[in-house]
C-alpha cells in the first residue's frame, strides 16, 4: 500500500488545456471518489496516475517514488475499467491469473493468488467459465478479481459501474466498499454519480473544467459546502436555490427573498447590507407549515413509498420539498414550506462562494 501525492498536475491536448494545476494528497489505505461532471477531466487525472497518458506539468508520487516517466507496468497499480476490459477467449480463472502469468510468476503462486481473490468474491464456481457466460455483475468482479490478484499498491476504478442497472449498481457499490475495508488498498475511484461518491468515499474530490473546487469527508461536502457548486451537485435530489439580498440591521442578519420574504439567519455572515445574495436549503431540511415560510405551487408529486418528492415553483424558480410522511397534493395548489434556518446556506451572488459564519 502507498500514498498518492498530486502535485500541481497540468495536462494539456496541444494547445487546449484539461488540467489546470491540480493539487491532492491521498493518504495510504485510503478510499479517494474524484466526482464532477462530465468533461471536468477526472477520468484524464486517473488514466495519469495510472501511466496511460503523460503529465505536461508538475508531479504524481505514489509512495515516495515519483512516477511521471515510469510506464504503467512499473507503477505497481491495478486498473478496473468501465468495459471490463476482459479477453473473451480466456476462462475466468485465465483472465485473472493473466497478468501473473505474463511475468513468469510460479504456477503455485497463480494458483494460489487467483483461489483467494475468487474466494473474496465469490467467483469460485466460475473459473471455468467464458466473460459471455458472465452477467454484467459478474464481470466486474472477476475485472476487480485480476486487480486483487496482482497485489497492488494502489487501485484505480474508472466508473465500473456505469453499465450496470440501478439494483446491480447499489449492490456492487457494497461490494467494492467492503473490499475495501477487507484490503485496505488504497483506491481512487472516478465516477460522475455523487450518490456513489457519499457512500463509497472516505474523502471526495469535487472538479469541475479542470480544477478542484472542493477536498473533504462526504459529510463536510454536504453541511459545509465551499460554493454552489459543490451545494448543487452533492446531495440528492439538488440543493434549492433562491435569489435575494442579505439584510443587516443591528446586528441582525436576514435573508430577503424577492418576493419581500425575511428569513432570520441564525449567525452573522460575511456580507454587506443590501449585497445580491443565493439563499440555499436542501429539500429535505424543508416542513409543511400551515401559514408563513416560502410559497410555492405545486408541480409534480412522486411518491417513493419512504418518502414523498414534490416539485414546486416559487417565483418562476424550480425548487422541491421531500417528506418523510405521506401528503396528498393538488396539482397547482399552493402550499407552505419553512426551511430549518440552521441549516440554510447562504451564497455570493457574484462569484458563488459560500458566506460562511462570522
Amino acid at each position: 500500500m502507498a500514498s498518492v501525492s498530486i502535485r500541481s498536475v497540468k495536462k494539456n491536448f496541444g494547445e487546449v488545456p484539461i488540467l489546470h494545476g491540480v493539487d491532492i494528497e491521498i493518504k495510504d489505505g485510503s478510499f479517494t471518489v474524484l466526482v464532477g461532471p462530465s468533461g471536468c477531466g477526472k477520468s484524464t487525472l486517473l488514466r495519469m496516475i495510472a501511466g496511460l497518458e503523460e503529465v505536461s506539468d508538475g508531479e504524481i508520487l505514489i509512495g515516495n517514488n515519483r512516477v511521471n516517466d515510469l510506464p504503467p507496468k512499473a507503477r505497481d497499480i491495478a486498473m478496473v475499467f468501465q468495459n471490463y476490459a476482459l479477453y473473451p477467449h480466456m476462462t475466468v480463472g485465465e483472465n485473472m491469473a493473466f497478468s501473473l502469468t505474463l511475468a513468469k510468476r510460479p504456477q503455485d503462486e497463480i494458483d494460489k493468488k487467483v483461489a483467494r481473490a475468487a474466494d473474496i468474491l465469490a467467483l469460485g464456481a466460475l473459473l471455468d467459465r467464458y466473460p459471455r457466460q458472465l452477467s454484467g455483475g459478474q464481470r466486474q468482479r472477476v475485472a476487480m478479481g485480476r486487480a486483487i490478484v496482482r497485489d497492488p499498491q494502489v487501485f484505480l476504478f474508472d466508473e465500473p459501474l456505469s453499465n450496470l442497472d440501478a439494483k446491480l449498481r447499489v449492490a456492487m457499490r457494497s461490494e467494492i466498499k467492503e473490499l475495501h475495508q477487507r484490503l485496505q488498498t488504497t483506491s481512487i475511484y472516478v465516477t460522475h454519480d455523487q450518490i456513489e461518491a457519499m457512500t463509497m468515499g472516505d474523502q471526495i474530490v469535487v472538479m469541475r473544467d479542470g480544477r478542484i473546487e472542493q477536498t473533504g469527508s462526504p459529510l463536510e461536502l454536504y453541511d459545509f459546502p465551499a460554493n454552489q457548486f459543490v451545494a448543487g451537485f452533492i446531495g440528492s435530489p439538488a440543493m434549492n436555490f433562491l435569489p435575494g439580498k442579505l439584510l443587516v440591521n443591528a446586528g441582525q442578519h436576514q435573508v430577503e427573498l424577492h418576493d419581500g420574504l425575511k428569513l432570520d439567519l441564525p449567525h452573522p455572515v460575511k456580507g454587506q447590507h443590501g449585497q445580491p445574495i443565493v439563499f440555499g436549503t436542501r429539500p429535505e431540511h424543508l416542513s409543511l407549515a400551515d401559514s408563513g415560510g416560502i410559497t410555492a405551487q405545486v408541480a409534480v408529486m412522486e411518491p417513493t413509498g419512504m418518502d414523498t418528492f414534490v416539485a414546486c415553483r416559487h417565483e418562476g424558480v424550480e425548487f422541491s420539498a421531500v417528506f418523510r410522511e405521506r401528503h396528498e397534493f393538488q396539482l397547482g395548489s399552493t402550499i407552505n414550506l419553512q426551511p430549518d434556518m440552521q441549516r440554510a446556506h447562504v451564497f455570493d451572488a457574484a462569484n458563488g462562494g459560500a458566506m460562511l459564519w462570522q
